[in-house]
């Protein structure tokens, strides 16, 4: 069974910093290309970033500079650093597992509200 777990969100003042964390079991998490997607209030589900299983990576616009993702395959986990929040950055960020197009996962998200 294939179980993406989130854990890190929480509520951030402007400016401020948060790491995401998504625990993977039941994939061989090293061949996996592994995404964060966020949906804000109102709006559809969106790509912030990637990584791919050799470690090639890719941002939204809106976060370039911003956020980081990284992976740990020794852990199946998956990291998103976020630096220099904004409140247009609420919202509920989900982990993706991607191996081609057949096989794809989602964790259940993970609320991150950016707010003074």
């Amino acid at each position: 069974q294939v179980q993406l777990v989130e854990s890190g969100g929480g509520l951030v003042q402007p400016g401020g910093s948060l790491r995401l964390s998504c625990a993977a079991s039941g994939i061989t998490f090293s061949s996996y290309s592994m995404g964060w997607y966020r949906q804000g209030p109102g709006k559809q589900r969106e790509l912030v970033t990637r990584i791919t299983s050799g470690g090639s990576t890719n941002y939204a616009d809106s976060v370039k500079g911003r956020f980081t993702i990284s992976r740990d395959n020794a852990k199946n986990t998956v990291y998103l650093q976020m630096n220099s929040l904004k409140p247009e950055d609420t919202g509920v960020y989900y982990c993706n597992a991607a191996w081609g197009v057949s096989r794809v996962y989602w964790g259940r998200g993970t609320q991150v509200t950016v707010s003074s």
